[in-house]
């Protein structure tokens, strides 16, 4: 199942985090889904469309760096307003 489907299955970024079955890997790239969702929803509600929850991406950001590091969180999935690109931390 892809990382978009999967991160459906889950409540929160708090669930991703704590679910005994899921390696670091599979959290880490469910948490990216998570980010890159969020992301595009704070440019779609800075663009005037409802339904924006800024809280989620600091969510997601805070579990990130929890796996991964402050400093790798910061060369997060690229976006409209963020386009930069990432190194593959899923290996480390």
């Amino acid at each position: 199942m892809a990382a978009s489907e999967r991160s459906k299955s889950y409540a929160s970024p708090e669930a991703v985090l704590s679910h005994p079955t899921l390696t670091r890997t599979e959290r880490i790239e469910i948490l990216r889904q998570w980010e890159y969702d969020a992301a595009e929803q704070e440019v779609a509600t800075e663009e005037g469309m409802p339904g924006g929850n800024g809280s989620m991406l600091q969510r997601v950001t805070i579990a990130l760096a929890s796996l991964i590091g402050p400093d790798a969180v910061l060369a997060s999935a690229p976006t409209k307003q963020r386009p930069t690109s990432r190194r593959d931390e899923s290996d480390e």
